[in-house]
């Protein structure tokens, strides 16, 4: 489609719309989920180490999501896909999910809902606002986005969740579906991540990139996605680093 020219003598925008991969990358989802665990261990006197819980819990997560992306499993959103990880996960710890109150059980599900940002996302993407359209690309849906968004004080332009998509990153869906839906063409759209991987996918169906190293995403076990991988066109300390290089008009690597 066309594009609408910038008005002349106007430094042209490396793109129009600055999306971002969100667990991970906008929000600190281990120390979350860990937090909640911990609450209710505490609650109800179990013995759980809950930063071990929070990993092996989101060791569950792709996995889950591969049916649905081969479509062997019709589409589930991720409060669904969580819930069944959950009870993977207390299986596997011996934590006796059964004794747990139906309340509180949907409390610590919906802890994926109530994560906080790291210190750099809030200030990055207000400053990123001002001049990009700013949004999740996430597995997320919905409903868990916009209580996120709340919760964190994350000022999104616009929220699509894989409901929206009936789709799971890496499916190109995901991907190009969004950049439909905000009538962009995929060019003019960029995805910041702190996974290489989704980078990855997401360069090659056409869209920008752009990297941002959380190297405590998994904490001191981390060995992946410590650096960048590819050739992106951004590589950015953290969100207000990426802030700084897109509002100048510069790339990198």
């Amino acid at each position: 489609m066309p594009v609408r020219p910038e008005p002349s003598g106007l430094p042209r925008k490396i793109v129009d719309a600055v999306l971002f991969d969100t667990f991970g990358t906008v929000v600190d989802w281990k120390s979350g989920v860990a937090d909640a665990v911990e609450a209710i261990a505490f609650r109800y006197g179990f013995e759980v180490d809950p930063i071990d819980f929070a990993l092996r819990w989101r060791a569950h997560y792709q996995p889950a999501m591969e049916p649905i992306r081969d479509g062997t499993r019709e589409f589930a959103t991720l409060d669904v896909l969580h819930r069944e990880n959950l009870i993977a996960t207390a299986r596997e710890t011996g934590l006796p999910i059964d004794q747990i109150d139906a309340a509180d059980l949907e409390w610590l599900n919906r802890s994926w809902h109530r994560l906080d940002g790291w210190p750099d996302s809030v200030p990055g993407l207000t400053e990123l606002k001002r001049h990009f359209i700013i949004g999740p690309l996430s597995n997320g849906h919905v409903a868990l986005l916009t209580n996120m968004a709340k919760h964190a004080d994350l000022p999104w332009d616009v929220i699509i969740g894989s409901d929206v998509t009936r789709a799971y990153k890496p499916d190109p869906n995901a991907y190009l579906g969004t950049a439909r839906l905000l009538d962009l063409p995929p060019e003019r759209v960029m995805l910041c991540a702190a996974h290489n991987s989704d980078l990855a996918a997401a360069k090659s169906l056409g869209l920008r990139t752009a990297f941002v190293a959380r190297p405590q995403e998994y904490g001191p076990s981390q060995r992946t996605d410590l650096h960048p991988t590819g050739v992106w066109d951004v590589i950015a300390r953290d969100i207000q680093d990426l802030a700084s290089q897109l509002i100048n008009h510069t790339t990198a690597g």
